[in-house]
């Protein structure tokens, strides 16, 4: 019987152990989910509506634990992780909102004779593998517009954070959805890589790594099934010379370090016009020395520790590097005691005289940290922001709407920001290129993945 732990990066505490699933208990699974699949499918959209938002009211009347539970389990501090779960309800309802038009037949021009109409079919089982950092927010964004069109799920969470899963599936089950369409399956690698092989799974979302990413990738590449990918970012944002510099260096250092800088939206380059650019780490450096690092389970606490050490050391070493390439540090480790090498407690850093050839400035760091670097001109910030393997998100501070329109145009990311950061609205697609991914997530679109058009001609 292999066992699967999970331990709080807060102190090293055992939070709890599972039981890993065999081959046995996967393949029940599997079949359960089929099953109920072709039933699910043929209960009525409202009514599938109805059964995700009472998940969404059951989730919210529990914030307070479930944040307590994330806490524990990845280290957010505790004044901000029941916030967590307000946004999966809200993103619920907007989905449920929109798979009103959006799952509905699509009618086509009259033609004398012929009845003609498209539906959205549900693709089957979907294999969802989610991660800890936001262990709530990246599993809606596949799970309820799956549920919606009729799929079954089948949830891999992550080993970090493995509660979430079981009570995603506890409220599901206590709001009414029928045994079988969602399981949540505690899974070794190896058995997540026979199931990604799998001919029972119709669809793969994965939200993690880019290392990972390309693994899932190659594992199914035998196979004709679906796969999203919600992979990482070295998300830029350039600050232009007709910025609110207050409400930029604010909104970007939170952008940098909310969360320990764990998301795959968070702003790891600064890129700033020279004109403003002393004023602007001037105001930045204020606003990252109000942080507070420590136990997160305080609710004083604004700075918890990574998920683990081997992380927290990760970005000590790209620091390091980058300080003996000649950048230079401008946050004072010593104003945070619980900052120790060898420990998930990691102050936040800002660094200036950096450059591309850095690692700090390339690769995703996934931790409170940033480099800024001054700029003389749009066009020299738009090479920088597209000198990059990741395209996510790009955010833009200035008060010329038609200049961040423009730049926008022009930036290889998924989603442009104009004074503002690191947030998903899901009204708008979730979509990732080059290195940060493929396929899309959240508002209209984020159906297309998870439903196949099916067409119907018929003679009357």
């Amino acid at each position: 019987m292999a066992i699967q732990s999970t331990y709080s990066p807060i102190d090293g505490r055992l939070v709890v152990e599972r039981e890993l699933a065999d081959g046995s208990r996967i393949s029940r699974a599997i079949s359960l989910a089929r099953n109920a699949q072709k039933s699910w499918k043929q209960v009525p959209l409202a009514d599938r509506i109805a059964i995700c938002q009472a998940f969404a009211d059951r989730m919210l009347s529990r914030k307070q634990s479930l944040g307590e539970e994330i806490t524990v389990q990845m280290g957010r501090p505790i004044r901000y992780t029941p916030n967590e779960i307000v946004g999966m309800a809200d993103r619920t309802r907007v989905m449920c909102e929109l798979s009103r038009s959006v799952l509905a037949n699509v009618e086509l021009p009259p033609l004398d004779g012929f009845l003609r109409f498209i539906k959205r079919e549900p693709v089957g089982i979907v294999f969802a593998i989610v991660p800890w950092n936001y262990p709530y927010l990246t599993a809606v964004n596949t799970v309820i517009p799956a549920l919606l069109a009729g799929n079954a799920v089948v949830l891999k969470h992550s080993p970090q954070t493995p509660l979430c899963g079981e009570r995603i599936q506890e409220a599901l089950l206590e709001a009414g959805l029928p045994e079988g369409v969602f399981q949540v399956l505690h899974l070794s690698v190896e058995d997540t890589e026979a199931i990604l092989r799998s001919s029972e799974v119709d669809f793969v979302a994965f939200t993690g790594s880019v290392a990972v990413g390309h693994s899932i990738q190659r594992t199914v590449s035998d196979r004709f099934v679906g796969v999203g990918l919600e992979l990482g970012g070295k998300d830029p944002a350039y600050v232009r010379a007709d910025a609110d510099l207050g409400f930029a260096a604010e909104n970007l250092v939170d952008g940098a370090c909310f969360n320990s800088g764990q998301s795959c939206c968070a702003i790891e380059r600064i890129y700033v016009d020279e004109k403003v650019f002393d004023e602007f780490v001037e105001r930045a450096v204020a606003v990252t020395n109000q942080y507070q690092l420590g136990d997160p389970t305080n609710p004083s606490v604004t700075l918890g520790p990574m998920v683990r050490a081997s992380s927290a050391d990760f970005v000590r070493g790209q620091i390091s590097d980058a300080v003996q390439a000649g950048a230079s540090t401008l946050i004072e480790e010593s104003a945070f005691p619980a900052s120790t090498v060898g420990t998930p407690y990691l102050a936040p850093q800002l660094l200036v005289n950096v450059n591309h050839s850095m690692s700090l400035m390339r690769d995703e760091s996934f931790g409170p940290v940033v480099g800024i670097m001054k700029v003389k001109s749009d066009a020299e910030a738009i090479a920088l922001m597209n000198d990059s393997a990741f395209g996510l998100t790009a955010s833009i501070w200035t008060r010329d709407l038609d200049a961040s329109i423009s730049i926008g145009d022009q930036i290889q990311a998924g989603t442009i920001f104009m004074n503002r950061c690191d947030y998903l609205d899901p009204m708008l697609p979730w979509v990732g290129v080059k290195d940060s991914g493929r396929g899309c997530t959240l508002s209209q679109f984020g159906f297309d993945q998870l439903t196949r058009p099916k067409g119907y001609h018929l003679r009357k």
